[in-house]
């Protein structure tokens, strides 16, 4: 029995979605009564860019969790990297009691995990059926919402750069190796394995690539509707992971690996109207429209206050400050790389590349921040600065990041106190886990000194 969860291209409704997710169901049903699926692993995207999971019997699945749910432990949403849980106020109701949430399937999200056995990506509630507000999937979908209450359908294409190194951080490749062919020879044997991992998951591949420093690829998924755009990203980056860790190499999505180099979460993003038809050019193939002008100017004008969305760890800053193409000023720029936002393709194509996430970014997040903020400058018909005018800048340390967030009324407008809270108390985590370590740094440092 084969199951067709290919995503289609472009954008779609959250109604499609759930048209789709009632047709993959009856299509699971099949496939679990016929024995060809055994087993679902059910996902929940965290706030640290990756997936928690719980897997279960494929009869269970169908027979209780798709009409009732599953429950996971609420903790999910309220511990750091290492899974210790986090001291403040603002991830409390995630730890009193280490009660479950309730997992909530979108069966549009079925991907195939291996022999008898698929991926199920899952939204959470509360016990009481309340949406987990700090739950980076439930900012999204709810962004996406108000945006097809106005009129407007994004479709979202997300381009993530992993490093391939050795388990000490040393490149497997001594060489820059960006649209490489013969130069990525030490790689070929995990890219073999990363690529058949990519088609086996069959989400739709637009195309891949050697990147700018040693040891750096790409691998960019076609455009799609944002909710599966971000749930595919982080897909494709279980999947690069394990295959990578099958050779025992590791495949590292630190926004920067070394000073001066940087991994970066590109987000390709257009709107269209409900019919699918672009909103995004305007009189002229390579302008925008005046609606999408409203939309970057509410993004340029809400970036820097939103940085610590882009930038969520305490490595994200050495790519901030040091990395020759991530930006540090807010201007747009028409294919222009070095401008924070880039406008790129022509008519139909026309869409923006925001480019200030890091590959350590929470892609749910990032995408739901770009939808908040580019929907408020249309609200309120925002005029789009020249381009190249710079109209404000980065957080440059982590520190600012978090003073400029929490004390931004903007901020909390556009995304609300749950999340504006959730994500100051993971980043203040951060800070203090790294101020409490001794780095090799500090010690070549302190010898220095002596």
């Amino acid at each position: 029995m084969t199951i067709q969860h290919q995503r289609p291209v472009g954008p779609r409704t959250l109604a499609d979605r759930a048209l789709a997710a009632s047709s993959l169901s009856g299509a699971l049903r099949a496939a679990v009564a016929s024995g060809d699926v055994r087993r679902v692993v059910c996902l929940v995207p965290d706030p640290h860019a990756r997936f928690a999971a719980v897997e279960v019997g494929a009869e269970f699945f169908v027979d209780t969790v798709m009409p009732s749910g599953y429950g996971m432990v609420a903790h999910v949403f309220g511990w750091n990297p290492e899974r210790d849980p986090v001291n403040a106020s603002a991830v409390d109701p995630f730890l009193g009691g280490y009660g479950d949430l309730t997992l909530r399937p979108d069966l549009a999200t079925l991907a195939p995990a291996g022999p008898g056995a698929w991926f199920v990506v899952c939204d959470v509630e509360w016990p009481d059926g309340r949406p987990v507000a700090e739950a980076p999937r439930t900012l999204l979908r709810e962004h996406i919402a108000a945006a097809e209450k106005l009129g407007f359908v994004p479709s979202v294409g997300i381009e993530h750069e992993v490093t391939f190194t050795t388990a000490d951080g040393t490149p497997i490749t001594d060489r820059r190796v960006d649209y490489a062919v013969d130069g990525l020879s030490p790689m070929r044997d995990v890219l073999a394995d990363v690529h058949a991992a990519i088609d086996r998951l069959d989400l739709g591949a637009e195309s891949a690539r050697g990147e700018a420093h040693p040891g750096q690829y790409e691998i960019v998924l076609r455009a799609r509707d944002a909710l599966a755009a971000c749930d595919d990203a982080m897909l494709h980056q279980l999947a690069i992971r394990q295959a990578a860790a099958a050779r025992g190499v590791r495949a590292g999505y630190l926004a920067a690996e070394s000073a001066g180099t940087a991994s970066s979460c590109h987000v390709h993003l257009a709107l269209a109207d409900a019919a699918g038809m672009s909103m995004v050019a305007g009189a002229q193939p390579t302008e925008p429209s005046t609606v999408f002008g409203h939309f970057l100017a509410g993004i340029l004008r809400a970036a820097g206050d939103l940085t610590a969305f882009w930038a969520p760890t305490w490595n994200s800053y050495v790519r901030l400050r040091t990395a020759p193409f991530s930006p540090r000023t807010l201007r747009w720029g028409t294919d222009d790389r070095t401008a924070a936002v880039r406008l790129v393709g022509r008519g139909p194509s026309l869409r923006m590349e925001a480019r200030f996430a890091g590959a350590d970014a929470q892609p749910h997040l990032v995408v739901a921040a770009l939808l908040a903020a580019g929907l408020s400058g249309i609200e309120e018909r925002l005029p789009l600065p020249a381009e190249g005018r710079v109209v404000g800048d980065l957080a440059r340390t982590p520190w600012d990041a978090l003073t400029r967030l929490t004390e931004s009324k903007l901020a909390r407008a556009l995304l609300g106190d749950a999340a504006v809270d959730h994500r100051a108390a993971l980043l203040g985590e951060e800070l203090n886990t790294g101020l409490d370590s001794v780095t090799d740094w500090q010690r070549a440092r302190g010898d220095l000194r002596a």
